[in-house]
């Protein structure tokens, strides 16, 4: 116990990303420890080339978000999406919604998609993901065919792409808490 404090000590507003992400003192210790090691170079921040070696992103839509440079912060604030939801927790009426809420998961999801940032997913955009998901798994005829018809089933407007809204609906029956839910810290 002694070493995760005077580790947390060294870690810059641990206590804030705590409080902001739900890690225990403990998670952030090892995120950090994570961080540094995906961090070759010494160059106190993450490229993407430092995600290149991490196999489970090679056909995952999460690393657009790793074509960043990454601080620590940033670090975390990305994982605490995938923290499971801890139903035991209180919830403060006065405080913002927990990063790994329901919605900001589904925010996050459909952020990975938008990827001109316009509020909308195009298809152009939603093919580009499933390309990056897919790759060679299917041919860019079924590509087209996935986009085409998940486009015509969640765009409720009719203007050709997916607002959020939109998309929120679509994923109404998705157990997203549980998709989106990754037990890395025990």
């Amino acid at each position: 116990m002694g070493s995760t404090n005077s580790t947390l000590s060294k870690i810059p507003n641990a206590g804030d990303l705590m409080q902001e992400t739900g890690f225990s003192p403990a998670h952030i210790v090892r995120l950090y420890d994570r961080y540094k090691a995906l961090d070759k170079d010494k160059k106190g921040h993450l490229c993407p080339q430092d995600f290149g070696a991490i196999k489970e992103l090679a056909m995952n839509p999460i690393k657009q978000v790793c074509q960043e440079v990454l601080d620590f912060p940033s670090f975390v604030r990305i994982l605490a999406h995938f923290r499971p939801v801890d139903k035991n927790r209180p919830k403060d009426p006065n405080s913002p919604e927990h990063i790994n809420s329901r919605s900001n998961k589904l925010k996050f999801i459909f952020q990975l998609y938008d990827q001109d940032k316009d509020g909308k997913i195009s298809r152009q955009e939603l093919l580009q993901v499933l390309r990056t998901m897919l790759e060679k798994q299917v041919t860019e005829e079924q590509l087209e065919s996935i986009a085409d018809r998940t486009i015509q089933e969640a765009d409720l407007d009719r203007d050709d792409a997916i607002s959020f809204d939109e998309f929120r609906k679509s994923m109404e029956k998705v157990n997203i808490e549980h998709k989106m839910s990754i037990r890395f810290l025990r």
